[in-house]
């Protein structure tokens, strides 16, 4: 967080890269969880052995990478709105 608070264009540069891996790990994610597991639910165990249980690890660890995405997103907003509102608070006393 302090590297954060130094480097505001950085922080925003990563803020806005963090976005859009959110926004393109989480398109479409809950839909083909959804499918994955109406595939298991039809096919049992011959899902597995036809790359279900593959595609599944997959979409587990997509849903991780957007998660840190996420919170990196969250981490860059907090240092920016922090640094933009502290010059307001100086300013003031």
């Amino acid at each position: 967080m302090a590297w954060l608070h130094r480097h505001p264009v950085a922080c925003f540069l990563l803020l806005g890269l963090s976005f859009l891996l959110f926004g393109l790990g989480t398109i479409n994610l809950a839909l083909l969880l959804q499918l994955n597991l109406k595939v298991w639910l039809e096919a049992g165990w011959q899902a597995a052995m036809d790359g279900a249980l593959r595609q599944l690890g997959e979409l587990l660890l997509s849903g991780y990478a957007a998660m840190a995405a996420y919170i990196i997103f969250k981490c860059c907003e907090k240092a920016l709105v922090d640094r933009l509102t502290r010059r307001d608070e100086e300013k003031r006393k």
